[in-house]
């Protein structure tokens, strides 16, 4: 007797022998899940996505469409991945030459959003709560609650984690009160903090 997967799987998908696959995860056309994937629980991979075997996605991840997370990525939870948004896994790739064992490690902190069509160069943190704009070059780490945009990607502010940009200048010492969730944000030097 066979048990009922506790995640949904679209006909057209692949999910090779050995993924695990969290409680509630919905996996659409198209997708191609390797067997040493790590994948949490709620976690959505849109159509034509790929996750290779070296790869760790938290729970509750969103992974739109026609995105490839390869070896040495790491997606801590919440994070979102706009479509088409690209990682890499080697820095100086070329045909001819072997470089499986030059992976570089790709951490996307908890919360964090990779807007469509960014690509994130292998090898940098994304911290917590950061927002990658569309189309946005990301080749160094990236500070927690940072609005990052362009070619490379550049700090022009910053967001809440609600996914909206915090008004600069702060009032007062570099104060901001969210006015959906309520969250006191308050500016340390160069870090965007949360104050209980």
């Amino acid at each position: 007797m066979t048990l009922p997967l506790s995640y949904s799987v679209h006909p057209s998908a692949i999910v090779d022998d050995g993924a695990s696959i969290g409680e509630g995860s919905r996996i659409w056309h198209f997708v191609h899940v390797c067997g040493g994937a790590k994948i949490g629980r709620g976690v959505s991979l849109g159509q034509n996505v790929f996750v290779g075997n070296k790869v760790v996605i938290g729970d509750r991840c969103k992974i739109q469409n026609n995105v490839s997370i390869y070896d040495n990525v790491t997606l801590e939870e919440g994070v979102f991945c706009g479509p088409s948004m690209v990682f890499t896994n080697v820095y100086n790739p070329r045909s001819l030459v072997e470089r499986k064992s030059e992976y570089r490690d790709t951490l996307v902190k908890r919360g964090a959003t990779l807007g469509a069509n960014c690509t994130v160069v292998c090898g940098v943190t994304v911290g917590e709560f950061a927002f990658v704009g569309a189309g946005a070059v990301v080749n160094k780490n990236v500070r927690p609650y940072a609005l990052m945009v362009g070619v490379p990607a550049r700090q022009i502010g910053w967001m809440s984690e609600h996914g909206e940009q915090i008004p600069l200048p702060l009032t007062g010492q570099g104060h901001y009160l969210c006015p959906h969730s309520g969250q006191h944000y308050v500016l340390r030097g160069a870090q965007l903090q949360i104050v209980e």
